[in-house]
């Protein structure tokens, strides 16, 4: 992955050339408005190109793709405004994604301080440090004001006054009785208390949100595998358009949207053909409004 300066450099860089080069185009110089959305998008494509030949190397195909081959051919084409548009949002997505895995970074920092690395047990009358994968269940455990509990258990002691806010959400304290359950990563918010160790400290309550939380920092969201999967069937992609409406509407309501075919003048029963003949070719995915659409869809199979 680009580090997280590099990736506020480009995003700076896309965000200057688009910019400049929309200043440029309003004061008249169309040619240098192209050079300067160009000059934005080239350190884009390049470190973006990097990224995917090192994904490649490790085996893993993403839609890095799809961006990489829209900013080149919106260049070779002469669209340097597109392209900078579509670096500009490639930048920014892969900011706010190092944005979101830094804050996950903090977030999770934060959980693994609260994970007690020794606890104090009774032993013979006496207390004694420990390790704690030393702790076993009936284990009894000293927890004092200000430490959070290493393990579940029971309450020891007469009462306490714990604050399990990093585990609830509740802000304020809450006062437990003898014998009530004590949940490992609650922190004593009052006098010392005893704790009878129930789980030992790997099966205790914190130490699952730990190992849920490191699991799910680890995998990639469902969605976000399967576009990758599927990323290259995008570029074999045709878009058309079937309108009954004159050329010359139809290539004015097109005219830049780099469609691949336009077919005008055209009567529902024709619309049908057109969508039979392009299933040859393979699926088929029609979109449509108004009452004629409700006249070609009937004759097509919806499976």
């Amino acid at each position: 992955m680009l580090n997280d300066r590099l990736k506020i450099a480009l995003l700076a860089l896309a965000l200057l050339g688009l910019i400049s080069g929309a200043v440029l185009w309003m004061a008249g110089l169309p040619e240098f408005a192209a050079l300067a959305w160009s000059a934005g998008v080239v350190p884009v494509l390049a470190a973006l190109v990097i990224e995917i030949i090192r994904s490649l190397a490790q085996g893993r195909v993403g839609l890095d793709i799809v961006a990489a081959l829209s900013m080149s051919a919106a260049l070779v084409f002469g669209e340097a405004f597109a392209a900078a548009v579509v670096a500009l949002m490639y930048s920014g997505g892969t900011f706010l994604e190092s944005f979101a895995e830094g804050r996950a970074r903090r977030e999770m920092r934060a959980l693994l301080s609260r994970v007690a690395r020794t606890a104090t047990r009774h032993q013979g009358g006496k207390l004694e440090e420990v390790a704690l994968d030393a702790i076993v269940p009936g284990d009894l455990v000293l927890i004092r004001q200000g430490d959070a509990a290493p393990v579940d258990g029971a309450l020891g002691s007469a009462q306490a006054m714990v604050d399990q806010s990093a585990l609830t959400g509740e802000a304020m304290p809450v006062r437990l009785t003898r014998g009530m359950d004590v949940m490992s990563g609650v922190t004593n918010a009052g006098e010392a208390f005893d704790l009878r160790a129930t789980r030992a400290a790997s099966m205790s309550t914190y130490a699952g949100i730990v190992r849920l939380v490191e699991a799910a920092q680890k995998s990639r969201a469902p969605m976000a595998r399967l576009a990758d999967r599927y990323s290259l069937l995008f570029l074999g992609v045709t878009v058309a358009l079937a309108t009954g409406d004159r050329h010359a509407v139809a290539d004015a309501v097109t005219e830049g949207l780099g469609l691949d075919a336009v077919h005008a003048d055209l009567t529902p029963d024709q619309k049908v053909l057109l969508v039979l003949s392009e299933r040859k070719h393979g699926p088929v995915m029609m979109v449509g409004d108004g009452a004629n659409t409700r006249r070609v869809i009937p004759p097509l199979d919806p499976r």
